[in-house]
């Protein structure tokens, strides 16, 4: 080979970007690893609410309009997500074995059942 290929300095970057960063070279001793989290109390102590219109929501006055967002549904015999509806009864429900449950209740369960999320309604 060559002299001067063989003696050639190559030049590599500290870091290579496929590499994997290590904890303590990402974060060096002192540093916190990771993101601070804020208590009420700090967020309260750290803002100037004196300086905000007493109509305007915010974490000191709780009261805000309404959410714009339709609220979800909740299976009304497990509290899980419910994407399903059935027309019969009114319920909602999560899965094909909670809508054998439903169709399996009496009557007066039912209304129960709906009375519970103020959709009480007289079923035929």
């Amino acid at each position: 080979m060559e002299p001067e290929v063989v003696h050639a300095e190559l030049v590599l970057p500290t870091h290579l970007s496929f590499k994997r960063i290590q904890m303590y070279e990402k974060y060096p001793k002192g540093q916190s690893r990771g993101r601070h989290w804020k208590h009420l109390k700090q967020i309260i102590q750290a803002e100037n609410y004196q300086n905000y219109p007493p109509n305007e929501p915010n974490y000191v006055n709780i009261e805000s309009p309404p959410s714009m967002h339709p609220c979800k549904r909740i299976c009304d015999i497990t509290g899980y997500e419910a994407p399903y509806y059935d027309p019969r009864t009114g319920l909602r429900y999560a899965n094909a074995d909670i809508f054998k449950l439903i169709r399996s209740l009496p009557n007066e369960y039912v209304q129960r059942y709906l009375a519970l999320r103020n959709a009480a309604v007289v079923l035929k």
